[in-house]
């Protein structure tokens, strides 16, 4: 009878799976099929025997229904038949729906854990081919752990490390199955098969989640392009777990590779189910360009693994989805170079650098790379502190034209010894998912997770950021968009046509520009010595020395910054900055002179993002070279709007109009930063605008001194508050702002 029954549940729950349909959720809907096993038919008795194979009736459950049917299967995965007629009485559910309900539930969560154990077992395989060539290159040059010095193979005992490792992994393998067995099968439910060391996190939510990435389910294609498991492992490889140390900004810092690639696989599991699933785990931000966490469903399904959020931290976690003109290889190349990252993410990326290389990949592409990453990433305003973040970088391709890059913290798996510093934030497993489409574009679903401490942020900037418009997804996202299509137009060589080698030349000249820009603001890259704190109506002054850098003038160089709040909307106040005729109203640099337009170039998204080149004064550049020119790069998304400008020497100009070299052209940009304030308790907010206000950053910088040894003048400092006073009083009177 037992095997009788096991036959006809699977059969049953078979047939509910294979008919219920992709879209459809496999505990809502129950299929009532042949009468084998106890079963109840599913065609008319009135009806022809030939007639009824082809028939099936649905019964959609409603969600009390399944709350209360989940509940009970949690306490008990077989009930008897009083427990069904009980629980069918009370749900208004025949006894038989019951069972049936039962049965399924019964064979779909077997089902979930064979399929999470094909994909960990993948993912194994690959992690040891990963171990594998780490090993064989720190056999080549081996450092004993007692002293530093280099090692002999003879100084190594290879049998006590295998024997530990092999201890420690057993050790968790057993631990990590005894929680799994006591959350999914019951407390003295007996386990079936064997599950590997990784399902720790597995989420077996994310089997039965939707398909956003072209129907390949990526769970199901985890195992990357390249590796080659025709010749097999005849056993497990034995890793040698040397700890290398990394020199950090003058901190040495000791890390086990080992425990890094387990937090690779871990945080690239975590990110593909949280690209994978929607609701209730994702709900639709205020502004309606992005997607929200909900922490609380977050919390049921996922296990954290680099250590509980420290009480005083605020998590802070969005998602959003684009279309990007590139292909996947592109992308996926510019996200795992570092000069190619920074230049895509200028506005975001501040002083960064690539400390280690934990692998190279497989298979001569990037799959399998792992970078241990330092960056600072910032809000273009005084206001908010940057963030420095260590963290592991892995990129992973799952199918043909589908790749996955993740970053994770790792600053809670360092050494045992060492004391592990408390930073201002930290970085839960956050990354991109890109998919190949037509035409040379991609898909790229972004996901952003961060834990962080909110006493560094200002409180203006608070809802901004809470809501993933600072750090978030949706600034990445728009970033990413904004910057692909400038790229693709601008930096073009492809097509002569389209665009000039002039124009090429000064576009590149504005993306430098514009990168120094908000380093000043934020005062990254360079080192910066403050002066006066931004205190009332006073505004931040800084000062540094720059030396020997070409891309900016010799000497000693102030700067002015100031955040202010206006009443103005985004848009309306960005398209104030950008007309010409009212600029003198508000830009010193201008000297109260009519603007003329010289050159304008559209950087392939719309007019507000663009790089024009004035004439101070009006006058033509070939009538009079001694002119000082304006160039300006403006550009704007939902996110926040940016016009930056710098003089530049006519003569110098003239150089990269022609084509050449913009490198060697000095500038020293100025420019003004728009970020919408997103108050949510803001009591004068009319016409249920989510954003009735904006919050401005203004930056004037200046070469006070040629010398770089000179002395800061007190006519200097008075120069630059003058500037940078008369511009915010010239912008509040132009827009009658108190």
């Amino acid at each position: 009878m037992e095997s009788h029954s096991d036959t006809s549940e699977r059969r049953e729950s078979s047939e509910n799976i294979v008919t219920g349909g992709p879209g459809e959720d496999e505990n809502e809907i129950m299929f009532v099929g042949d009468n084998i096993g106890g079963g109840a038919s599913r065609s008319d008795p009135d009806s022809p025997r030939d007639k009824s194979s082809k028939m099936r009736k649905y019964i959609r459950h409603n969600a009390d229904q399944i709350q209360e049917l989940e509940a009970v299967f949690r306490e008990n995965q077989h009930p008897d038949e009083k427990t069904r007629l009980e629980l069918g009485t009370k749900l208004s559910m025949d006894s038989k729906q019951v069972k049936f309900w039962f049965q399924n539930r019964r064979t779909q969560l077997k089902s979930q854990l064979k399929r999470h154990e094909a994909v960990t077992l993948k993912q194994e395989n690959e992690k040891l081919l990963l171990e594998h060539e780490a090993l064989k290159k720190a056999m080549k040059n081996p450092i004993c752990n007692c002293c530093g010095t280099r090692a002999t193979v003879n100084d190594i005992n290879i049998d006590e490390y295998q024997t530990k490792i092999e201890h420690d992994r057993l050790k968790n393998e057993v631990t990590r199955i005894n929680v799994l067995a006591k959350k999914y099968l019951g407390p003295s439910a007996p386990l079936e098969g064997s599950m590997t060391s990784m399902m720790e996190n597995s989420g077996l939510g994310f089997a039965a989640g939707r398909n956003s990435f072209g129907g390949i389910n990526l769970v199901d294609n985890a195992s990357p392009i390249g590796i080659d498991f025709e010749n097999g492992l005849s056993s497990p490889l034995a890793v040698i777990p040397l700890r290398p140390t990394i020199s950090f900004a003058n901190e040495d810092v000791s890390y086990d590779k080992s425990k890094l690639m387990d937090l690779a696989f871990n945080a690239m599991n975590e990110l593909l189910m949280l690209a994978n699933i929607d609701e209730p785990l994702w709900s639709r931000s205020l502004d309606g360009g992005g997607e929200k966490l909900n922490l609380v469903e977050y919390a049921k399904s996922f296990t954290p693994f680099i250590g509980i959020k420290p009480a005083y931290f605020t998590t802070e976690a969005t998602r959003a989805s684009g279309i990007v003109i590139n292909n996947s290889m592109t992308l996926v190349e510019t996200l795992m170079d570092k000069n190619r990252w920074v230049e895509m993410f200028s506005s975001i990326i501040g002083k960064t650098s690539t400390f280690d290389v934990i692998s190279t990949g497989i298979g001569g592409n990037r799959s399998g790379t792992q970078l241990l990453i330092r960056t600072e990433f910032q809000i273009i305003s005084d206001l908010v502190s940057v963030r420095e973040i260590n963290f592991l970088r892995f990129c992973q391709q799952h199918a043909e034209g589908i790749w996955a890059i993740v970053d994770v913290s790792v600053d809670t798996i360092q050494d045992g010894s060492q004391k592990c510093e408390i930073r201002n934030c930290r970085r839960l497993p956050s990354g991109c998912i890109v998919q190949d489409m037509s035409s040379g574009y991609c898909k790229v679903t972004w996901i952003e997770h961060m834990e962080y401490n909110e006493n560094f942020v200002h409180q203006l900037y608070r809802p901004l950021i809470s809501i993933g418009l600072g750090f978030g997804a949706q600034r990445w996202m728009a970033t990413l968009q904004r910057q692909s299509k400038f790229l693709a137009v601008v930096m073009s060589s492809v097509d002569p046509t389209v665009i000039s080698s002039g124009q090429r030349s000064i576009g590149m000249l504005a993306q430098r520009m514009t990168r120094i820009f908000c380093t000043a603001v934020c005062a990254t890259i360079h080192k910066w010595e403050t002066i006066q704190l931004a205190n009332g109506e006073d505004a931040r002054l800084m000062v540094r020395k720059n030396v020997g850098d070409p891309s900016e003038p010799i000497g000693v160089v102030l700067s002015a910054t100031k955040t202010i709040w206006l009443p103005v909307k985004q848009q309306h106040l960005f398209e104030f900055f950008m007309n010409e005729q009212t600029r003198s109203q508000w830009d010193a640099l201008s000297s109260s002179s009519p603007m003329q337009q010289m050159s304008h170039i559209s950087k392939g998204q719309n007019r507000d993002s663009s790089i024009s080149l004035f004439c101070a004064n009006g006058d033509d550049i070939s009538s009079n070279q001694n002119n000082m020119l304006i160039l300006q790069d403006t550009c704007k998304d939902a996110t926040g709007s940016l016009l930056v400008f710098a003089k530049i020497d006519s003569l110098a100009m003239n150089v990269v109009m022609s084509g050449g070299d913009s490198s060697s052209v000095a500038l020293l940009p100025s420019g003004i930063a728009i970020v919408p304030d997103c108050f949510h308790n803001w009591s004068q907010k009319k016409d249920n605008d989510f954003c009735s206000g904006s919050l401005v950053t203004i930056l004037f910088q200046v070469l006070a001194n040629n010398s770089p040894v000179a002395k800061i003048s007190t006519e200097s400092l008075e120069k630059v508050k003058g500037l940078i006073s008369r511009s915010i009083h010239g912008i509040k009177t132009a827009l009658k702002c108190k």
